[in-house]
């Protein structure tokens, strides 16, 4: 499985996400120091979970929901986080 793959049904199952997208960036980093330590990801994440948190709080509910980046092969991970209300009006 692909660590897109697992990072986003780990955000499923964690967070009880209704909707999950982690996009692989790691070719847009080659030659970067850091892409030596691990890919780098962007994930969206839809969860009633991060209902009347802060966006920082929102983070780290996800980062704790996923643990050490560093096991995972992961160097970084930019996030976008909306309840699922948001979500709605988003794509409205």
């Amino acid at each position: 499985m692909k660590t897109s793959e697992r990072l986003a049904e780990d955000l499923r199952t964690a967070l009880a996400a209704e909707h999950v997208e982690v996009q692989d960036q790691s070719a847009r980093h080659r030659g970067h120091a850091g892409a030596l330590e691990g890919g780098h990801y962007d994930a969206i994440v839809v969860s009633p979970r991060f209902s009347g948190l802060g966006l920082v709080e929102r983070h780290r509910v996800v980062y704790a929901a996923l643990g050490d980046l560093r096991e995972r092969r992961v160097h970084a991970l930019a996030l976008q986080t909306f309840t699922p209300e948001e979500w709605r009006r988003r794509s409205s």
